[in-house]
C-alpha cells in the first residue's frame, strides 16, 4: 500500500498573555492570540482568536477576525469577522463574512471597485494629455 505524505506549512502563532510592539512580517499562515502593537503583512491566512488583539495594519490572504482590531485590513480574498469580532478601521477585500454580533466601524471598498477606479482614472488622465 502507497504510503502519502502531504506538507503543510507551519502556522505561526502568538499566544495569550504575549504581546509584541513592532511590525510583524509572515511567509505563511499567523494566529494571534495575544497582542500586537504594529503592522502585520502575511501572504498567507491570519486568525484573530478571540482574546487576540491587534493595533496596526494588516494585509494577508484571507483573514478570520474573532478578536480586536484597530487598524486598516487589506484581505486580497476573504475577510471574515465572527460574532466577538470588535474591528476599528477602514477594510479593502475582495471578498467580506460578518456574523451578527461582530462589531465594524469603518469604510468597506472592495478590490475590484478599486481597480476599476483606477484604470478610469489612468485612462482620463491620458485621455487629456
Amino acid at each position: 500500500m502507497a504510503k502519502i505524505e502531504l506538507e503543510t506549512a507551519p502556522i505561526s502563532t502568538l499566544t495569550a498573555g504575549s504581546s509584541i510592539s513592532g511590525n510583524v512580517s509572515v511567509s505563511g499562515d499567523f494566529r494571534l492570540d495575544g497582542t500586537l502593537n504594529g503592522d502585520i503583512t502575511l501572504n498567507g491566512k491570519l486568525v484573530v482568536g478571540e482574546g487576540g488583539i491587534i493595533n496596526g495594519n494588516i494585509i494577508c490572504q484571507n483573514a478570520n477576525i474573532m478578536g480586536a482590531v484597530n487598524g486598516n485590513i487589506s484581505v486580497k480574498e476573504l475577510l471574515s469577522l465572527h460574532a466577538t469580532a470588535r474591528v476599528r478601521g477602514d477594510i479593502l477585500i475582495n471578498r467580506l463574512s460578518i456574523e451578527p454580533g461582530a462589531l465594524y466601524a469603518g469604510n468597506c471598498r472592495i478590490l475590484d471597485e478599486v481597480k476599476k477606479s483606477t484604470q478610469q482614472e489612468t485612462v482620463k488622465e491620458n485621455a487629456s494629455k
